[in-house]
């Protein structure tokens, strides 16, 4: 389960991607693949969440790091660039975004 704290142990990246509603499926399949097949091996990785929008046009992706660099050795890797052609079949934009925990909410 991911846990989102301030100050919490890692780099958090908010990874998205438009696609269309014909592609949704198709995408979302290849980026779970990837991550239950190639990223959650990598070192440094943390936890991931995926997400997809009502009107399937979208998927955001939640992940932590422990560290920048990880995030980014994977991305250089030649198996994520391999998978990264074939994302780009189906989707118009792909956007990664590192960003620190500010704040953080809670139910009374």
């Amino acid at each position: 389960m991911v846990q989102i704290t301030v100050g919490g142990a890692g780099q958090t990246v908010i990874s998205t991607f438009e696609t269309t509603p014909g592609d949704c499926a198709t995408l979302l399949g290849m980026v779970q693949a990837a991550y239950d097949e190639f990223i959650r091996h990598q070192p440094g990785f943390l936890d991931a969440a995926l997400h997809v929008n009502d009107a399937r046009t979208r998927l955001a992706i939640y992940s932590r790091w422990a560290e920048r660099a990880d995030f980014h050795a994977m991305l250089r890797s030649e198996e994520m660039q391999r998978r990264h052609w074939g994302f780009a079949n189906h989707c118009t934009r792909y956007e990664p975004v590192l960003y620190d925990v500010a704040v953080t909410f809670a139910p009374d």
